[in-house]
């Protein structure tokens, strides 16, 4: 493998045109280094046809049956539904398409046709919504292989994806080895170049798990050597904004309505003593979701402040920086805090508001500067930053890290996140800072109360829904894929949004968000939720962090199952901010013993450790062909809990190298280094901290 064909552009690709290379930007993929490591979503396996008595609820299934009876077509408002029988010689099966107009022409009582989808029992019924169909020696041909199914946009199809990966493979040739032989031979590991291929295109389980294994392996390699240089380079650095302790904290603690626990207590002191401390702080505050995190940041800005200097506190999205700004204004006139001054900069403010809040900021008219993204823009400048605070900083990079900090001359940094991660693997990843746990939650909150069900229980779960609208109150439904066609077997945004309109009476207000959104429209739709205009949210995990709606009481996750249970956590963490009880519906679509006992975990505990360490226990090293976890550091391949050991092996490996070469000079080590230094994302991103 060259550089050059490395780096060739999509374009050149034979059979990709200018429409198709832009589709491809899109999805972030420019070269065909990009392209190789656009890794599949998930693998279709055809498996064999099956008798319809033998097809299990949940699962998908390959059923050769024959329409019988009439085929109904009706609209309710937007959707419009096609529904008949289909049986075979051992029982019947209710078939059901949504929005699906073209197939009228195909479907005609009497002919026969392979039915592929997920069986579900309604009453005594069969039924398959939204099933592909196929001829049978269509199905035949796709029958015992494994298919890559990938992210798409809207105008790029799967089979565009296969053929340019394809032409990719080819123009790329093999694939240069970068892991030392010993390593590969102790952990079993397979070569790069046949790792990449197999993760494409592998010709079975095993040997897609063996490419799984070993790139996950790489991911975190380079993520634990990156860290151990970037550690290096950050030597112990002197405090250069000495502070004193100030009696403006202990008086906001003496006001508060409520004490704080031990563990924010412990925090706090952490805090303090970095700030009062001779070095600088790199500390990271790693708190369970509603265990008051926010309160610890605002006494750590409130020190700041009160000794002369500037603290700036980014958020993952606008909402949440007008959020923080809004309760941080609130708590300064309730507690008359003189001392902060805060000022809101976000990418959303008007070019007036945003001139203002930079002149304010460079001129140390405020010292509490509230943002997003906009904080570090080169237009910004601060007049003595000396605190710089991240919110859910594993949304947030390397490079976005050390750019707010390098606003200010060696600032302190100060971390938080509420994804709660085993602290023998915290270690590991959260390598080069310091590491202060909340543990413990603030009493007088309501429980969180659970249910897991199947999917017999929607119709009574959408009664419960209605209930709680009508009481006032709003509510969440997670599916898994933002649209049809991006896994056969699992809820999608984009039509369950029409189905819940359908279902639920016209004047409860439904709306859909989800990833592939622009993020002026990811906010202005979050913030019209916090403002009472939507009232139920079908979203993707994309709300896990950045939203904070304590009218909020339902959160529902359909194909509960397909998710780590540290995930479901954070989910449900969006409900039960407010004073009402708030409920937790997991929709469990499969009949897996395995998966029942996973979810019942999470219907018995409200804890983000517990729940992370069985996660941690449970999880079988890579499920591929689940969700991707898109909470937990964002790794592409790895996953830090069923990979664990992994992770483990990846550091000590990162150990031995650099202790026989600390710089990476030796010719071994010329691939590795050379991966280090890119800031291309053909391997590993490391805006994952």
């Amino acid at each position: 493998m060259g550089r050059r064909e490395f780096e060739e552009r999509v374009i050149n690709l034979k059979g990709i045109g200018e429409k198709t290379a832009k589709l491809f930007e899109k999805c972030g993929v420019y070269t065909c280094g990009d392209l190789i490591s656009y890794y599949p979503r998930t693998y279709d396996t055809y498996g064999p046809i099956i008798n319809a008595c033998d097809a299990k609820t949940g699962e998908v299934c390959a059923l050769k049956l024959t329409i019988i009876g009439s085929i109904t077509k009706r609209r309710v408002r937007n959707l419009s539904i096609i529904a008949f029988e289909a049986a075979d010689q051992t029982a019947k099966v209710k078939m059901t398409y949504f929005n699906a107009p073209y197939l009228a022409s195909a479907l005609k009582s009497g002919t026969t046709h392979v039915f592929r989808g997920v069986v579900q029992k309604k009453g005594s019924f069969l039924s398959i919504d939204q099933p592909k169909m196929y001829r049978l020696e269509e199905y035949m041909a796709l029958s015992g292989k494994m298919q890559p199914r990938y992210p798409l946009v809207k105008g790029l199809s799967n089979n565009t994806v296969i053929k340019a990966m394809n032409e990719a493979f080819k123009n790329i040739g093999s694939l240069s080895e970068y892991v030392p032989d010993d390593i590969l031979k102790r952990l079993g590991l397979i070569g790069y170049s046949k790792a990449v291929s197999g993760i494409h295109f592998p010709n079975n389980e095993n040997d897609l798990e063996n490419a799984r294994r070993r790139l996950a392996y790489d991911e975190f390699l380079l993520f634990v050597l990156k860290l151990r240089l970037l550690k290096k380079s950050q030597e112990v650095i002197k405090n250069a904004y000495p502070m004193i302790a100030v009696s403006e904290t202990q008086r906001l603690l003496e006001r508060l309505p409520y004490n704080l626990t031990n563990a924010q207590l412990q925090a706090w002191k952490d805090i303090q003593n970095d700030l009062l401390g001779e070095s600088v702080m790199n500390r990271l505050i790693q708190g369970d979701v509603g265990s008051g995190k926010t309160i610890i940041s605002l006494l750590a800005l409130l020190t700041t402040a009160a000794n002369g200097y500037q603290g700036a506190l980014m958020a993952p999205t606008e909402v949440l920086a007008a959020q923080h700004y809004e309760s941080f204004k609130e708590i300064i006139k309730k507690y008359d805090l003189k001392a902060l001054k805060p000022v809101l900069l976000t990418g959303a403010l008007s070019e007036k508001a945003k001139k203002e809040a930079r002149r304010q900021i460079s001129e140390g008219e405020v010292n509490c500067i509230i943002g997003t993204n906009a904080l570090i823009q080169d237009k910004v400048n601060y007049r003595n930053l000396a605190l710089v605070v991240t919110d859910e900083q594993h949304r947030f990079g390397v490079r976005q890290r050390e750019s707010l900090a390098g606003k200010g001359d060696k600032v302190h940094v100060l971390l938080m996140s509420a994804t709660p991660i085993p602290r023998t693997l915290a270690i590991i990843l959260y390598g080069d800072l310091h590491i202060s746990v909340i543990n413990e939650l603030p009493g007088g909150r309501k429980k969180i109360k659970n249910c897991v069900v199947g999917t017999d229980y929607r119709p009574t779960a959408y009664k419960f829904i209605k209930s709680q609208i009508e009481a006032g109150h709003q509510a969440y439904i997670i599916c898994p894929m933002v649209e049809e066609g991006e896994l056969d077997n699992v809820e999608n945004v984009t039509d369950y949004t029409e189905k819940l309109r359908a279902v639920l009476p016209s004047d409860i207000r439904v709306d859909m968000l989800h990833g592939r959104m622009k993020p002026a429209q990811k906010d202005q739709i979050m913030d019209s939720f916090a403002k009472k205009d939507i009232d139920v949210l079908v979203s993707t995990t994309v709300i896990e962090v950045g939203i904070n709606v304590p009218n909020a009481t339902v959160m529902m996750i359909e194909n509960a199952e397909r998710f780590g249970l540290s995930q479901l956590h954070q989910l449900r963490g969006r409900v039960g901010r407010g004073d009402a009880q708030s409920y937790c519906i997991f929709i469990n679509t499969s009949d897996s013993k395995e998966a029942k006992q996973r979810l019942d975990i999470m219907n018995k505990s409200n804890d983000g450790f517990k729940i992370a360490e069985e996660d941690l226990r449970q999880r079988g090293p890579g499920d591929l062909f689940g969700v991707r976890q898109s909470g937990n550091l964002n790794f592409r391949i790895g996953d830090i809990y069923g990979d664990s050991d992994l992770v483990k092996e990846s550091a000590m490996d990162a150990d031995r190298i650099l202790s026989e070469d600390p710089d990476l000079e030796l010719p071994q080590h010329t691939v590795l280094k050379d991966l280090l230094g890119t800031k291309s994302a053909n391997f590993v991103d490391f805006t994952i901290l």
